[in-house]
């Protein structure tokens, strides 16, 4: 029996990159990773790098090229090209296009696809809103069949109150529980901070 397929798709928390990188390592050992990125993700330079260089360790890492127009995502759905998709970062942006049945971008096209098997997508919280503009979409999303999240937290509730990212050391966990039907504990409060 072959690896399971998974689809990782990263959008444009940038600053979180660094961090996602090594758990994508991980996952490369465990399954078959067909890298997806948003179009912000697939172009953009910025102070935390050159979309050229991101490109190159994504692609390297996953042993697969990387998925960036609508047209490469689309036929996830009608061919069941994965067990599961994560989204790692999940942007405020995306979480709202997912919660409205937007599907505009490769990365909610490909959630959209990979969801019409009824495969489960796992989100990575990492918005600045998460407590306020993007809290009614994280609540619409976890009422949702088969959508999963990895578990979050404040990362900076004093400079930072409505922020929330992911555990991303949960990453795996949450994707193993995810293929068996099940969410772990998907909100944290760190005590003592």
């Amino acid at each position: 029996m072959g690896k399971k397929k998974l689809g990782f798709a990263m959008t444009g928390s940038f600053c979180t990159w660094e961090r996602v990188l090594p758990v994508l390592k991980q996952l490369a050992e465990i399954y078959e990773v067909t890298p997806i990125l948003s179009p912000i993700s697939y172009c953009s330079d910025n102070r935390f790098g050159k979309a050229e260089d991101w490109k190159e360790k994504i692609e390297q890492i996953c042993q697969n090229k990387i998925w960036h127009t609508i047209e490469q995502v689309e036929p996830i759905g009608p061919k069941n090209l994965l067990d599961a998709l994560a989204i790692v970062p999940c942007t405020g942006n995306t979480l709202g296009k997912l919660a409205n049945g937007i599907n505009d971008t490769p990365v909610t096209m490909a959630a959209k696809s990979n969801l019409r098997n009824g495969n489960p997508l796992i989100l990575a919280v990492s918005t600045n809103d998460a407590l306020s503009g993007s809290a009614r979409n994280i609540g619409a999303l976890m009422n949702m069949k088969q959508v999963y999240f990895v578990p979050m937290s404040q990362d900076d509730p004093k400079n930072k109150p409505a922020s929330a990212v992911a555990h991303f050391d949960c990453v795996i966990p949450a994707i193993e529980a995810a293929l068996q039907g099940r969410q772990i504990q998907p909100v944290w409060r760190e005590l003592g901070k």
